[in-house]
């Protein structure tokens, strides 16, 4: 692997880790591990009280990207004013597909999620693990519009609401 490509990300940079969402790189240290020097990323998820290290030379590898441009975030948005498609598959095969697409750190995917498992007040309640995986979904969404808009999650939450409410309206 190149150096330049080793190196795409930057202390203080906002980056997306696929497992866990967005996450703010606060250093890069070196360590020893088992005899062998490593450089790694020090990324922190402020929100989960979290901090990953992410080896240099295997950050893209593990799917780790920089925040979505706004293109990217305008397609997550028409993809929400879409129609929920639900597939009549038995729910714990949908439940596994919509937790590897929230685990892809793909933002359309999520969306997608979101989209799907979105219930408005007339819908029937969701299960437990409906709700679960929805709200995972929706958490991961918020929060990259949210660090590509300038940081207000509380923004972003009603900005991605009020996509979701225009669908259903």
């Amino acid at each position: 692997m190149t150096k330049s490509k080793k190196l795409e990300f930057r202390p203080n940079e906002y980056v997306v880790y696929p497992a866990h969402g967005v996450g703010q790189i606060v250093s890069i240290e070196e360590q020893e591990v088992a005899g062998i020097k490593l450089e790694l990323f020090v990324i922190s998820f402020e929100k989960d009280k979290m901090t990953l290290r992410v080896p240099t030379n295997k950050a893209t590898e593990v799917g780790m990207r920089s925040l979505s441009s706004p293109d990217v975030i305008d397609q997550a948005m028409k993809t929400l004013k879409g129609k929920a498609k639900v597939k009549r598959a038995m729910w714990s095969r949908r439940a596994q597909e919509y937790e590897q697409k929230i685990n892809s750190g793909d933002l359309i995917s999520i969306a997608e999620v979101v989209r799907d498992l979105h219930r408005t007040d007339d819908q029937r309640e969701q299960s437990y693990s409906e709700r679960q995986l929805y709200e995972a979904a929706l958490e991961r969404l918020t929060r990259e519009v949210a660090a590509v808009s300038g940081g207000d999650e509380i923004l972003a939450a009603k900005q991605v609401d009020d996509v979701l409410m225009s669908r259903a309206a």
